[in-house]
């Protein structure tokens, strides 16, 4: 039932996160890799092996679990953070999150998006490669200098809706953005591999600072699913899943989508299950999550 996606809703204090470990050490133990996004800091335990002590020990004894082959033991945990200060840095270009996620990143309006759009056309029209921001703010101050020429192949491109985007991008970078939009860009599906002693690796992505910026946040777990549709390949029906994703906070991810947006993830969440990925919703109530969804 893995191979489907889930959810887990409870109110706060009804054990959302302890849910969340024991499915994550359970996916684990059975060599399933899985991706947590910490949103409040307390995953990081499973690094290191329990302790037998106070009302722990007591449970433990009461039902004698040790000698039904209980264990306190860690597990292969790796950390991650956006801004490379708790993990290793998870970053990728620009090219990369592709102009729909960017123009919703830097709040662009239908206009806005659709420049921003032809922006991405014109450098891949002629073969450059956007890797981080300064390569994007280059690439629009070209357009702007020659927004007559290219006016006739890809339409008009108000200067007024230039410059509204590089202040928008100004405004990302001081975010951390730069720390994010940079080469070289993970392999989200590299991901998806299970430890060497047969468990599954436990993916930590520290997201207390990146939760500060709720559409950075939203829009990076949209991007890992897009990535991981794009670059698994088809696998069917599996006995278990290749990964599972857990998605903390997840009434953040759907907040505010445009329609196109929400019509492209939907179809992403639906198929991506033939691609042996899990994905698993966490928020305090199910009606947070769309209903196509």
């Amino acid at each position: 039932m893995a191979n489907r996606h889930g959810m887990i809703a409870g109110a706060t204090g009804t054990g959302k996160t302890v849910t969340l470990k024991v499915m994550a050490e359970s996916f684990s133990d059975a060599g399933v890799p899985v991706f947590l996004a910490d949103v409040k800091g307390d995953l990081s335990g499973m690094c290191k092996p329990g302790e037998n002590s106070g009302t722990v020990a007591q449970r433990i004894e009461a039902l004698n679990l040790f000698e039904k082959g209980f264990s306190l033991h860690a597990y292969p945990t790796t950390f991650w953070d956006v801004y490379g200060e708790k993990g290793i840095n998870m970053r990728t270009t620009i090219s990369e999150m592709g102009p729909l996620l960017l123009g919703r990143i830097l709040g662009l309006n239908e206009t806005q998006a659709d420049i921003l759009t032809i922006i991405f056309k014109i450098a891949d029209d002629e073969g450059l490669l956007l890797l981080d921001t300064k390569d994007l703010k280059s690439m629009i101050n070209f357009v702007a200098d020659n927004a007559a020429e290219y006016a006739s192949a890809y339409g008009n491109m108000t200067k007024a809706s230039l410059d509204v985007i590089i202040r928008a991008i100004v405004a990302l970078e001081s975010e951390g953005g730069e720390e994010f939009f940079m080469g070289p860009a993970i392999k989200v599906s590299e991901l998806a591999i299970s430890e060497y002693d047969g468990k599954g690796r436990i993916n930590i992505l520290d997201c207390q600072k990146l939760i500060n910026n709720p559409t950075m946040y939203s829009t990076f777990m949209l991007w890992m699913l897009s990535e991981l549709y794009e670059d698994m390949p088809e696998v069917g029906d599996l006995d278990k899943p290749k990964g599972v994703l857990f998605l903390d906070e997840a009434h953040l991810i759907f907040s505010e989508m445009t329609p196109d947006l929400i019509k492209k993830i939907t179809q992403i969440i639906k198929l991506i299950r033939s691609k042996g990925i899990g994905v698993y919703f966490i928020s305090q109530s199910p009606s947070d999550i769309p209903e196509e969804i």
